[in-house]
């Protein structure tokens, strides 16, 4: 039988489609000899596919650790949601509800800064701070927004709304609509959310929470809305 023209992966082919090549030649196990990847030593194929599989095992831990630490934030996340949800669900007075949301969202997510406001309020409500009044321009704008704005500070009407806005760098800001309508819907209200930190509010962030959070928000401050 000639050799000629067999090539290394001839030879891999060959060893992955006859299994029973090393039953019949057991001993090849322990006589092939192999660089080690931790030294210049030579060791048995046997022990390679044994570091082989210590290293496989290294990198499915560090993956379990990995899952388990997005498991613990989420349900962290989860938690502070929940907390500032049932404050909002706690509070018995409408005029009461910006305030406790506002303060209570800080407090949860550690918001540098935050502010809100709504417009087409009940009368019982007009003279609330967060009713003060609001360019057409920034309600245009809240309308506008299928889904919450994160990014840079850029002169936004809202940021103007946070108590020290020369000093945000970055923004979210949240259209509020009544529950139930579409994303198309005019907003009744916007909440701002600034940060000191350009990357806290980062165009390429996700805003699936954000969004959340502003539904929470539209439930709770539909209270001030006029009655249907």
């Amino acid at each position: 039988m000639t050799t000629t023209g067999i090539t290394e992966n001839d030879i891999a082919n060959y060893l992955i489609n006859t299994p029973g090549f090393f039953e019949r030649h057991a001993e090849l196990l322990a006589a092939v000899q192999l660089t080690s990847p931790h030294g210049q030593r030579a060791v048995s194929l046997q022990e390679r596919q044994m570091e082989m599989l210590r290293e496989k095992n290294k990198g499915l831990e560090r993956k379990i650790i990995e899952m388990i630490r997005y498991g613990q934030d989420n349900v962290a996340i989860a938690d502070r949601l929940h907390r500032w949800t049932a404050a909002l669900l706690l509070t018995a007075n409408a005029a009461n509800l910006p305030g406790v949301l506002i303060e209570q969202l800080q407090h949860e997510f550690l918001i540098p800064q935050a502010a809100l406001r709504v417009w087409g309020v009940d009368r019982a409500y007009a003279e609330l701070s967060s009713a003060l009044p609001v360019s057409d321009d920034a309600r245009s704008f809240a309308t506008s927004l299928t889904q919450p704005y994160c990014g840079m500070n850029s002169g936004f009407e809202a940021a103007s709304w946070l108590e020290d806005p020369s000093t945000v760098m970055s923004v979210a800001l949240i259209p509020l609509r009544v529950p139930g309508s579409d994303e198309g819907a005019p907003a009744f209200g916007l909440l701002a959310l600034g940060s000191p930190d350009p990357t806290r509010y980062s165009a390429d962030m996700g805003t699936e929470f954000l969004a959340r959070v502003g539904e929470v928000a539209s439930a709770a401050l539909s209270r001030l809305l006029p009655a249907a």
